[in-house]
Protein backbone atom coordinates (compact mmCIF):
# COMPACT_ATOMS: atom_id res chain seq x y z
CA UNK A 1 0.00 0.00 0.00
CA UNK A 2 2.92 2.35 0.62
CA UNK A 3 4.54 1.68 -2.75
CA UNK A 4 5.49 4.72 -4.82
CA UNK A 5 3.56 3.08 -7.69
CA UNK A 6 0.24 3.51 -5.88
CA UNK A 7 -0.76 6.62 -7.85
CA UNK A 8 -0.55 4.72 -11.15
CA UNK A 9 -2.49 1.66 -10.00
CA UNK A 10 -6.04 1.43 -11.29
CA UNK A 11 -8.23 2.13 -8.26
CA UNK A 12 -10.44 -0.82 -9.18
CA UNK A 13 -7.45 -3.06 -8.41
CA UNK A 14 -7.24 -1.52 -4.95
CA UNK A 15 -10.88 -2.29 -4.19
CA UNK A 16 -10.46 -6.07 -4.17
CA UNK A 17 -8.07 -6.27 -1.18
CA UNK A 18 -9.95 -3.40 0.47
CA UNK A 19 -13.17 -5.43 0.28
CA UNK A 20 -11.44 -8.57 1.57
CA UNK A 21 -10.11 -6.69 4.60
CA UNK A 22 -13.54 -5.16 5.20
CA UNK A 23 -14.97 -8.66 5.25
CA UNK A 24 -12.42 -9.75 7.83
CA UNK A 25 -12.31 -6.69 10.08
CA UNK A 26 -15.63 -4.85 9.82
CA UNK A 27 -18.31 -7.21 8.53
CA UNK A 28 -18.25 -9.47 11.64
CA UNK A 29 -19.02 -6.51 13.92
CA UNK A 30 -21.18 -4.49 11.56
CA UNK A 31 -24.42 -5.16 13.46
CA UNK A 32 -22.88 -3.66 16.60
CA UNK A 33 -21.81 -0.41 14.91
CA UNK A 34 -23.85 2.79 14.76
CA UNK A 35 -24.90 4.11 11.37
CA UNK A 36 -22.39 6.96 11.66
CA UNK A 37 -19.88 8.44 14.08
CA UNK A 38 -16.21 7.80 14.86
CA UNK A 39 -14.50 4.43 14.83
CA UNK A 40 -11.38 4.20 17.01
CA UNK A 41 -8.92 1.43 16.18
CA UNK A 42 -6.14 0.05 18.35
CA UNK A 43 -4.25 -1.97 15.78
CA UNK A 44 -1.44 -4.49 16.11
CA UNK A 45 1.82 -3.83 14.33
CA UNK A 46 0.77 -5.64 11.15
CA UNK A 47 -2.06 -3.18 10.56
CA UNK A 48 -0.71 0.10 11.92
CA UNK A 49 0.36 1.36 8.48
CA UNK A 50 -2.95 0.46 6.86
CA UNK A 51 -5.29 3.30 5.82
CA UNK A 52 -8.41 1.94 7.53
CA UNK A 53 -10.72 4.46 5.87
CA UNK A 54 -9.92 2.79 2.54
CA UNK A 55 -11.73 -0.44 3.52
CA UNK A 56 -14.66 -1.00 1.18
CA UNK A 57 -17.98 -2.78 1.70
CA UNK A 58 -18.63 -3.31 -2.01
CA UNK A 59 -20.57 -0.08 -2.29
CA UNK A 60 -18.45 2.55 -0.58
CA UNK A 61 -15.37 3.29 1.48
CA UNK A 62 -15.56 2.98 5.25
CA UNK A 63 -14.66 6.64 5.77
CA UNK A 64 -17.73 7.73 3.79
CA UNK A 65 -19.80 6.77 6.85
CA UNK A 66 -17.36 7.03 9.75
CA UNK A 67 -14.52 9.26 10.81
CA UNK A 68 -11.48 7.16 11.71
CA UNK A 69 -8.92 7.43 14.51
CA UNK A 70 -6.04 5.22 15.54
CA UNK A 71 -4.48 4.82 18.98
CA UNK A 72 -1.21 3.25 20.06
CA UNK A 73 -2.26 0.81 22.78
CA UNK A 74 -3.39 2.91 25.75
CA UNK A 75 -1.12 5.83 24.92
CA UNK A 76 -3.73 8.45 24.18
CA UNK A 77 -4.58 11.50 26.21
CA UNK A 78 -8.21 12.04 27.11
CA UNK A 79 -9.98 13.18 23.89
CA UNK A 80 -10.79 16.87 24.03
CA UNK A 81 -12.47 19.18 21.57
CA UNK A 82 -10.24 22.02 20.40
CA UNK A 83 -11.95 25.29 21.43
CA UNK A 84 -12.14 27.98 18.78
CA UNK A 85 -10.12 30.36 20.95
CA UNK A 86 -7.29 27.79 20.96
CA UNK A 87 -6.70 27.91 17.22
CA UNK A 88 -3.22 29.33 17.81
CA UNK A 89 -0.60 27.69 15.64
CA UNK A 90 3.12 27.37 15.26
CA UNK A 91 3.64 26.81 11.54
CA UNK A 92 6.96 25.64 10.13
CA UNK A 93 7.96 24.67 6.63
CA UNK A 94 10.53 24.51 3.86
CA UNK A 95 9.75 25.65 0.34
CA UNK A 96 13.46 25.81 -0.52
CA UNK A 97 16.31 23.35 -0.21
CA UNK A 98 19.29 24.24 1.92
CA UNK A 99 22.45 23.77 -0.18
CA UNK A 100 23.95 21.85 2.75
CA UNK A 101 21.24 19.16 2.74
CA UNK A 102 23.62 16.72 1.08
CA UNK A 103 25.60 16.66 4.34
CA UNK A 104 22.56 16.10 6.56
CA UNK A 105 21.89 12.43 5.78
CA UNK A 106 19.17 13.69 3.48
CA UNK A 107 17.23 11.62 1.00
CA UNK A 108 19.17 11.38 -2.24
CA UNK A 109 17.89 13.81 -4.85
CA UNK A 110 15.85 15.84 -2.37
CA UNK A 111 13.98 18.63 -4.16
CA UNK A 112 12.05 21.68 -2.99
CA UNK A 113 8.48 20.93 -1.97
CA UNK A 114 5.89 22.79 -4.07
CA UNK A 115 2.92 24.67 -2.62
CA UNK A 116 4.48 24.98 0.85
CA UNK A 117 3.99 28.74 1.08
CA UNK A 118 0.39 28.46 -0.13
CA UNK A 119 -0.37 25.77 2.44
CA UNK A 120 1.22 27.82 5.22
CA UNK A 121 -0.78 30.87 4.22
CA UNK A 122 -4.02 28.85 4.19
CA UNK A 123 -3.34 27.49 7.68
CA UNK A 124 -2.46 30.96 8.93
CA UNK A 125 -5.73 32.38 7.60
CA UNK A 126 -7.81 29.68 9.29
CA UNK A 127 -6.19 30.04 12.72
CA UNK A 128 -6.86 32.83 15.18
CA UNK A 129 -3.17 33.64 15.62
CA UNK A 130 0.02 32.03 14.43
CA UNK A 131 3.80 32.17 14.30
CA UNK A 132 5.36 31.22 10.96
CA UNK A 133 8.87 29.81 10.58
CA UNK A 134 9.64 29.53 6.87
CA UNK A 135 12.86 28.38 5.20
CA UNK A 136 15.91 29.97 6.85
CA UNK A 137 13.75 30.94 9.86
CA UNK A 138 12.68 27.31 10.29
CA UNK A 139 15.77 26.18 12.17
CA UNK A 140 16.04 23.52 14.84
CA UNK A 141 16.90 26.19 17.41
CA UNK A 142 13.94 28.39 16.47
CA UNK A 143 11.56 25.42 16.58
CA UNK A 144 12.81 24.37 20.01
CA UNK A 145 12.65 27.92 21.34
CA UNK A 146 9.08 28.45 20.16
CA UNK A 147 7.91 25.12 21.58
CA UNK A 148 9.46 25.76 24.97
CA UNK A 149 8.65 29.49 25.29
CA UNK A 150 5.12 29.75 23.94
CA UNK A 151 1.94 27.73 24.27
CA UNK A 152 0.81 26.69 20.79
CA UNK A 153 -2.11 24.24 20.91
CA UNK A 154 -1.53 23.58 17.18
CA UNK A 155 1.83 22.78 15.58
CA UNK A 156 1.78 22.42 11.79
CA UNK A 157 4.94 21.28 9.97
CA UNK A 158 5.19 20.97 6.20
CA UNK A 159 8.61 19.73 5.21
CA UNK A 160 10.47 16.71 3.92
CA UNK A 161 10.64 13.68 6.17
CA UNK A 162 12.07 10.22 5.83
CA UNK A 163 11.40 6.90 7.53
CA UNK A 164 13.62 4.13 8.81
CA UNK A 165 13.14 1.26 11.25
CA UNK A 166 15.91 2.99 13.22
CA UNK A 167 14.72 5.96 15.32
CA UNK A 168 17.90 7.89 14.55
CA UNK A 169 17.17 7.69 10.82
CA UNK A 170 13.48 8.56 11.10
CA UNK A 171 13.58 12.32 10.69
CA UNK A 172 12.20 15.53 9.27
CA UNK A 173 14.20 18.44 7.96
CA UNK A 174 14.56 21.97 9.25
CA UNK A 175 16.71 24.57 7.50
CA UNK A 176 19.89 23.76 9.39
CA UNK A 177 19.57 20.08 10.28
CA UNK A 178 17.55 16.91 10.24
CA UNK A 179 15.67 16.32 13.49
CA UNK A 180 15.44 12.61 14.19
CA UNK A 181 12.69 10.86 16.09
CA UNK A 182 14.57 10.85 19.39
CA UNK A 183 15.32 14.58 19.17
CA UNK A 184 11.70 15.31 18.22
CA UNK A 185 10.49 13.34 21.21
CA UNK A 186 12.68 15.49 23.46
CA UNK A 187 11.34 18.70 21.90
CA UNK A 188 7.73 17.64 22.42
CA UNK A 189 8.36 16.51 25.98
CA UNK A 190 9.98 19.89 26.68
CA UNK A 191 6.85 21.61 25.37
CA UNK A 192 4.65 19.38 27.52
CA UNK A 193 6.66 20.24 30.62
CA UNK A 194 6.64 23.96 29.81
CA UNK A 195 2.90 24.22 29.18
CA UNK A 196 0.18 22.47 31.14
CA UNK A 197 -2.01 21.63 28.15
CA UNK A 198 0.84 20.64 25.83
CA UNK A 199 0.25 20.21 22.12
CA UNK A 200 -3.40 19.57 21.29
CA UNK A 201 -2.93 19.01 17.56
CA UNK A 202 0.25 18.21 15.64
CA UNK A 203 -0.07 18.18 11.85
CA UNK A 204 2.82 16.59 9.96
CA UNK A 205 2.13 17.55 6.37
CA UNK A 206 5.15 15.71 5.00
CA UNK A 207 6.25 12.52 3.31
CA UNK A 208 5.69 9.25 5.17
CA UNK A 209 5.48 10.82 8.63
CA UNK A 210 3.23 8.00 9.83
CA UNK A 211 4.93 5.20 7.95
CA UNK A 212 5.98 2.34 10.18
CA UNK A 213 6.78 -1.35 10.29
CA UNK A 214 6.88 -4.07 12.92
CA UNK A 215 9.81 -2.35 14.61
CA UNK A 216 8.33 1.13 14.57
CA UNK A 217 4.89 2.24 15.77
CA UNK A 218 3.75 4.68 13.11
CA UNK A 219 7.03 6.51 12.64
CA UNK A 220 7.15 10.17 13.66
CA UNK A 221 3.42 10.18 14.42
CA UNK A 222 3.98 7.43 16.97
CA UNK A 223 6.81 9.40 18.55
CA UNK A 224 4.52 12.44 18.85
CA UNK A 225 1.79 10.39 20.53
CA UNK A 226 4.24 8.89 23.00
CA UNK A 227 5.61 12.37 23.78
CA UNK A 228 2.15 13.63 24.73
CA UNK A 229 0.66 15.26 21.64
CA UNK A 230 -3.09 14.74 22.06
CA UNK A 231 -3.76 14.32 18.33
CA UNK A 232 -1.47 13.89 15.34
CA UNK A 233 -2.36 14.09 11.66
CA UNK A 234 0.26 12.36 9.53
CA UNK A 235 0.81 10.67 6.17
CA UNK A 236 1.56 7.09 5.19
CA UNK A 237 3.22 7.84 1.86
CA UNK A 238 4.56 10.63 -0.32
CA UNK A 239 1.58 12.86 -0.90
CA UNK A 240 0.71 15.19 -3.76
CA UNK A 241 1.37 18.89 -3.10
CA UNK A 242 -1.76 20.32 -4.74
CA UNK A 243 -4.25 17.90 -3.21
CA UNK A 244 -2.57 18.16 0.20
CA UNK A 245 -2.86 21.94 0.17
CA UNK A 246 -6.58 21.62 -0.60
CA UNK A 247 -7.08 18.99 2.09
CA UNK A 248 -5.33 21.08 4.73
CA UNK A 249 -7.33 24.17 3.83
CA UNK A 250 -10.60 22.26 4.22
CA UNK A 251 -9.41 20.55 7.41
CA UNK A 252 -8.68 23.85 9.16
CA UNK A 253 -11.89 25.43 7.91
CA UNK A 254 -13.82 22.64 9.62
CA UNK A 255 -11.79 23.01 12.82
CA UNK A 256 -12.53 26.72 12.80
CA UNK A 257 -16.25 25.86 12.67
CA UNK A 258 -15.95 23.67 15.77
CA UNK A 259 -15.88 20.30 14.00
CA UNK A 260 -14.04 17.51 15.91
CA UNK A 261 -10.60 16.67 14.52
CA UNK A 262 -11.37 13.20 13.12
CA UNK A 263 -14.55 14.45 11.48
CA UNK A 264 -12.69 17.49 10.11
CA UNK A 265 -10.19 15.16 8.44
CA UNK A 266 -13.01 13.03 7.03
CA UNK A 267 -14.75 16.08 5.58
CA UNK A 268 -11.49 17.20 3.96
CA UNK A 269 -10.98 13.76 2.47
CA UNK A 270 -14.53 13.79 1.12
CA UNK A 271 -13.71 17.03 -0.70
CA UNK A 272 -10.83 15.29 -2.46
CA UNK A 273 -12.86 12.20 -3.35
CA UNK A 274 -15.54 14.39 -4.93
CA UNK A 275 -12.92 16.13 -7.09
CA UNK A 276 -12.23 14.16 -10.28
CA UNK A 277 -8.57 15.18 -10.11
CA UNK A 278 -8.08 13.65 -6.68
CA UNK A 279 -10.59 10.79 -6.39
CA UNK A 280 -7.86 8.13 -6.56
CA UNK A 281 -7.00 6.79 -3.06
CA UNK A 282 -3.41 7.92 -3.53
CA UNK A 283 -4.48 11.52 -2.94
CA UNK A 284 -6.60 11.12 0.22
CA UNK A 285 -6.22 7.71 1.88
CA UNK A 286 -2.69 8.30 3.19
CA UNK A 287 -3.77 10.86 5.79
CA UNK A 288 -4.43 9.33 9.18
CA UNK A 289 -5.31 10.61 12.64
CA UNK A 290 -3.47 9.19 15.65
CA UNK A 291 -4.71 9.91 19.17
CA UNK A 292 -7.67 11.99 20.33
CA UNK A 293 -10.51 12.20 17.84
CA UNK A 294 -12.49 15.12 19.31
Amino acid sequence: MQSTRLASINKNLILSPSQELYGLLIAPIKTYLPLSGTLVFTLDTSFQSLPIGLLHNGKDYLFKRYSIAQTLNSRVRQPKLLPENQLRALIGGLSEINPNFDTLNAIEGLKALPRVEEEIQDVKQQTSSSKVLLNEKFTSQALGQQLSSFNFPIVHLTTHAQFSSEAKRTMFFTWDKAINALEFYSLLKLSARSHEDGIELLVLSACQTAKGNKRSALGIAGVAAQAGARTTIATLWKVDADSTALLMEQFYKSLKNGVPKAEALRQAQLILVSDSRYSHPFFWAGFILVGGWL
